[in-house]
């Protein structure tokens, strides 16, 4: 048991920030993986703008840092622009 209340509150409060974190992560993810499954449809270019969106989300909140969110999305518009020439 923790000795004061500051100490109680805290815990709560990283909890909570904690679960709407994974929360919000793992919308990004899903996102991202149906942008990937979508390559070469019709639907490929509104799925990767759906999944740059929400990781951009995850930097303005602080949950990503910045250049982690630059080097997911260069990999992302990589993958786009590769299949893109292929077809």
């Amino acid at each position: 048991m923790l000795r004061h209340k500051a100490q109680q509150k805290s815990v709560r409060q990283s909890a909570k920030r904690h679960e709407r974190n994974v929360a919000q992560k793992s919308t990004a993810k899903t996102a991202i993986k149906k942008a990937l499954a979508s390559l070469g449809t019709d639907e490929a270019q509104t799925n990767f703008q759906m999944a740059i969106k929400s990781l951009d989300k995850l930097e303005s909140h602080g949950i990503l840092h910045k250049n982690t969110v630059a080097r997911k999305k260069s990999r992302l518009m990589a993958r786009l622009n590769k299949s893109l020439q292929q077809a």
